[in-house]
């Protein structure tokens, strides 16, 4: 007879097995530490599922209308939230949302009594089997009610599906700038109004304490890109001139720590700003934006600015155009050449921005383009490899040394902007092949 207590039953065995022999975490091999790593993963998130259905079952028995008959207030707590954080030390917001999911997830009866499925079965499902935690589930049951208000049960369990089948694997800020990217794909109508709420809450506040002047700056995509782009180009170039200069071992080497170095950009367009006259550069730091053409045409759907999740309305497309210092681009139009061959060593501009309408980032850990290189898949020198699109893949620095030094293979499946990246792990490793860039956490067409 199954059990609901079965798969953390069978996480747990697992966790058992990959322990061993060890007495101690100090005693784990490389190999079993990262298998000990997965099974605790899988070990809690299990567990989550379990936690979210006893959670329910606590807030029904702990509604309101029961008055002195409620379970919560009978232990001495206010309410479900209360209750559970107190015995498991969260803090009562994730208690909440635990109750949230719980509710969303647990099997349902009618009037008569008759067993309906879950709200969402396919987080349920997934939860269930450890495939996604407490917080996962969390952000997709929340984003999927306000998509059932906006556009029906139909597409919201389309996108139920997709969600639950990519979230497994991905971080919790990996989910969210899932979810960001499909409220858009669903509601496309919905994405100026939102535009226009964040715009409503931009903000910058400054103010001085103890010598300091404080700068807290929030802002909507539009504004903000340009904000980021110019200092992350700064931030660039100063890195580069660090490469370039004297040993970072000299006692007068510079020791600037990445914010210190951005507060330091800050004051740099500041002081460009007021002293200036013409425009300056920085690193050749560019906002670009993607749209689809037959969009920006028709005036329908929404843009993406490169470095930001937050999609922008059409109309924002064409205002930030409008304003200069943007690069709209079309791959392959006005005969930029996309495959070099072995004629060109370094990749050129637009088959970066190829490479970036591709990847979305760094194609192993999703890094923004602007702290990402090109690279040869087959290396120029070693492999001959070409430097064309089907050969390059957007990399950040760590990443680039992980991929190498740990023996990982790139294959690219397709041809163009469209084709999907995939990392194979290093032979002899039981980790599974990695979906890259745009499609770990976007649906492609």
């Amino acid at each position: 007879m199954s059990s609901t207590l079965d798969p953390l039953l069978e996480a747990t065995r697992l966790l058992v097995e990959a322990w061993g022999e060890a007495g101690s975490g100090a005693g784990l091999s490389r190999a079993r530490l990262v298998a000990v790593n997965e099974a605790i993963g899988r070990v809690k998130r299990t567990a989550d599922g379990v936690h979210a259905e006893v959670a329910a079952r606590l807030a029904e028995e702990s509604r309101p209308e029961l008055g002195p008959g409620s379970l919560a207030r009978q232990q001495g707590f206010r309410n479900t939230a209360q209750l559970i954080a107190t015995t498991t030390g969260a803090s009562t917001g994730d208690a909440a949302r635990l109750v949230k999911v719980g509710e969303a997830t647990a099997p349902r009866a009618n009037l008569v009594g008759e067993v309906l499925p879950a709200k969402f079965p396919a987080v349920r499902e997934a939860l269930v089997a450890g495939r996604i935690g407490a917080a996962a589930a969390g952000v997709i049951v929340g984003f999927l009610d306000r998509m059932i208000v906006k556009v029906g049960r139909e597409k919201t369990a389309e996108a139920e599906e997709f969600l639950t089948g990519k979230a497994p694997g991905l971080s919790h800020d990996e989910v969210r700038r899932m979810l960001t990217r499909w409220e858009a794909h669903l509601d496309p109508d919905g994405v100026a109004p939102r535009e226009e709420e964040l715009r409503a809450r931009a903000s910058v506040t400054l103010f001085e304490r103890e010598g300091m002047l404080y700068v807290t700056a929030v802002l909507d995509p539009a504004r903000g890109a340009a904000v980021k782009t110019a200092i992350g180009g700064f931030v660039s170039a100063e890195f580069a001139a660090k490469r370039d200069g004297r040993d970072p071992n000299a006692p007068d080497a510079d020791r600037r720590t990445v914010p210190q170095i951005q507060a330091d950009a800050l004051t740099h367009l500041a002081e460009h700003a007021l002293t200036c006259e013409g425009k300056g550069t920085l690193n050749g730091a560019t906002v670009i934006v993607r749209v689809n053409a037959t969009d920006l045409e028709a005036g329908t759907g929404s843009g993406l600015i490169d470095g930001l999740d937050q999609p922008v309305s059409i109309d924002t497309v064409r205002r930030m155009a409008g304003g200069g210092g943007v690069s709209r681009w079309v791959c392959g139009q006005d005969g930029e050449i996309l495959h070099w061959g072995r004629d060109r060593r370094l990749f050129s501009r637009a088959q970066r921005l190829a490479l970036v309408e591709r990847d979305g980032g760094c194609a192993f850990c999703g890094l923004p383009p602007g702290v990402t290189k090109a690279h040869h898949i087959a290396w120029w020198a070693r492999d001959h490899g070409e430097t064309d699109l089907n050969n390059g893949v957007l990399l950040c620095e760590t990443c680039h040394h992980l991929v190498h030094d740990n023996d990982w293979t790139i294959r690219v499946d397709g041809t163009g902007i469209h084709a999907k990246v995939w990392f194979l792990p290093p032979p002899g490793t039981s980790a599974p092949p990695r979906p890259g860039g745009r499609a770990r956490t976007e649906k492609l067409a």
